[in-house]
C-alpha cells in the first residue's frame, strides 16, 4: 500500500458508512485539494458498488473539509447490469462536506472506436519545469506528493508574466513511485494550479463544482494534464482539463466551476 492509498484509505463500518481519515499532507496553502477529496469519496463508493470503477463523478463542494477524522455515506440509488448509481457524502463533525453523484461500472482493454489527439502538443518533459518549493509556513503540502513538470509559458505568471489566457500544462506522477489508477486521476484531474493564474487572477480559487470520466485504464508512467478555460467574468471561472497516459490515450476529462482567488 503506497502512502496515497492509505491516505485516501476508506474503512466499512455497516452497509452505507465508511470512516476515513483526511490527511492533511494534501492541503493548498490551509484546504484539502479537491481532487484529493474526491479520490478518499470514490474509495467508498466503489467498495459498497458491485462495479469496480468509477466512470463518472459530479462532486459538489459545500465546505472545506480539514485534515482528520470524517465519515463518507453511501446511497445505493440503482444497480443495473452494466452500471450502478449511488449518492456519496462526505460528513465532517456531523456536516455534510462535499455531495457527489457517482456512477460506476466495469472497464475493460477494448480499442476505442474513435480517438482524437491531445489539444496541446506538450514539449519533451527536459524542456519543461518544476514550479519552486513551497515555503513550510505556506501549508502547500500537496506539492511534497506529486511531481509536476510544467509546460513553461503556463507559468509564467510566476514571474509576473501571465500568458492572458487561462491554461496550465503539465506531466504528472506520484512522488512516491506508484503506477496511475482511477483515484490517481481523480487527484490528477485538480492537481494543477488554477488556470485563472495565467489570465492574471491571483489568491486561492475554491472548486465549487466538479465533474470528471474515467475514459479509460491508464498505463504505467507519466501523465499528461492539459488544462484551460473559456471564460473569466463576474468572479467565476471554468476550467476544462484532459488527461493522457504514457501512451498518448485519453484516460480521464473534467470540467469544473470555480471562484476567481482573492489575493
Amino acid at each position: 500500500m503506497t502512502k496515497f492509498d492509505e491516505a485516501t484509505q476508506a474503512i466499512r463500518v455497516d452497509e452505507n458508512t465508511y470512516d476515513v481519515c483526511l490527511d492533511p499532507g494534501y492541503a493548498i496553502g490551509g484546504p484539502l485539494n479537491g481532487g484529493y477529496l474526491m479520490a478518499v469519496v470514490l474509495r467508498a463508493a466503489v467498495d459498497a458498488s458491485p462495479f469496480e470503477h468509477p466512470v463518472s463523478t459530479t462532486a459538489q463542494f459545500l465546505r472545506a473539509p480539514v485534515a482528520g477524522p470524517a465519515q463518507v455515506r453511501v446511497e445505493s440509488l440503482k444497480a443495473g447490469r452494466t452500471a450502478a448509481f449511488a449518492r456519496a457524502t462526505l460528513v465532517q463533525n456531523g456536516v455534510a462536506q462535499i455531495e457527489g453523484l457517482i456512477t460506476t461500472a466495469t472497464l475493460g482493454d477494448a480499442e476505442p472506436m474513435y480517438a482524437d489527439g491531445p489539444s496541446h502538443d506538450m514539449p519533451p518533459v527536459e524542456e519543461c519545469v518544476k514550479l519552486p518549493d513551497p515555503k513550510p509556513e505556506s501549508g502547500m503540502t500537496l506539492n511534497a506528493q506529486m511531481e509536476l513538470f510544467f509546460d513553461p509559458p503556463t507559468i509564467g505568471w510566476l514571474k509576473g508574466e501571465p500568458t492572458g489566457r487561462p491554461e496550465s500544462r503539465a506531466y504528472f506522477r506520484m512522488a512516491e513511485p506508484q503506477d496511475p489508477d482511477p483515484y490517481v486521476l481523480a487527484l490528477a484531474v485538480d492537481a494543477l494550479p488554477p488556470v485563472v493564474f495565467s489570465a492574471g487572477g491571483r489568491g486561492w480559487a475554491p472548486t465549487v463544482d466538479l465533474t470528471w470520466h474515467l475514459r479509460a485504464l491508464p498505463a504505467p508512467g507519466l501523465l499528461t494534464v492539459l488544462a484551460s478555460g473559456r471564460l473569466v467574468s463576474d468572479g467565476w471561472f471554468d476550467e476544462e482539463v484532459e488527461v493522457r497516459d504514457s501512451t498518448g490515450r485519453l484516460v480521464a476529462q473534467s470540467r469544473q466551476l470555480a471562484r476567481v482567488g482573492r489575493g
